[in-house]
């Protein structure tokens, strides 16, 4: 008996590590409803937690498309180019304000009691670079110490991320 109960205990605590385990995904939506609504197909079939979106759908400056049952993190009043989106309610989040404007948004998750920064950005490809990159700077600067998660569309080409092909930004980027 007591060999069953030991198994039990390791099979719940198996089962709560597996818990822990966040998945994030990352997208580019190009502000289009239809592909919101492929997006909300992925997140129900693969348990998405953490969404990183880059040209989110919106409405009058505003992220549509999305149920109220997810947590939708933006900032700014103009029309939003990135967007976090939390689907777990296990998961503690906090929107740091003075890094997060319409093109990144920086939020600082908590699960158990490991805290991690997630770092959403969208480097305008009329913009230098060098511009968008004071935001990582930024970003990195804001929590040293502790694990940082960047996801982007920088509108650069390298074949350092598998392109075909090196351009200016990509290799400003490397």
């Amino acid at each position: 008996m007591a060999g069953c109960q030991n198994s039990n205990i390791q099979q719940k605590v198996r089962s709560e590590k597996i818990k822990e385990r966040l998945n994030c995904i990352q997208f580019n939506l190009q502000h289009s409803r239809l592909a919101t609504d492929n997006l909300l197909k992925i997140i129900e079939e693969d348990g998405t937690d953490i969404l990183c979106i880059q040209e989110p759908y919106t409405i009058r400056n505003k992220i549509a498309g999305l149920p109220q049952t997810y947590k939708v993190f933006a900032s700014g009043e103009g029309r939003k180019r990135a967007a976090i989106v939390v689907n777990n309610k296990k998961v503690g989040t906090l929107l740091i304000n003075q890094l997060s404007d319409e093109e990144a948004v920086v939020l600082e998750i908590k699960v158990c009691n490991t805290r991690i920064i997630i770092a959403n950005m969208y480097f305008d490809i009329n913009r230098p670079v060098e511009f968008d990159m004071q935001k990582i700077d930024a970003t990195l600067a804001h929590a040293p110490g502790v694990g940082v998660i960047i996801a982007m569309d920088s509108n650069s080409r390298s074949t350092s991320w598998h392109d075909v092909l090196t351009n200016r930004r990509g290799k400003i980027l490397e």
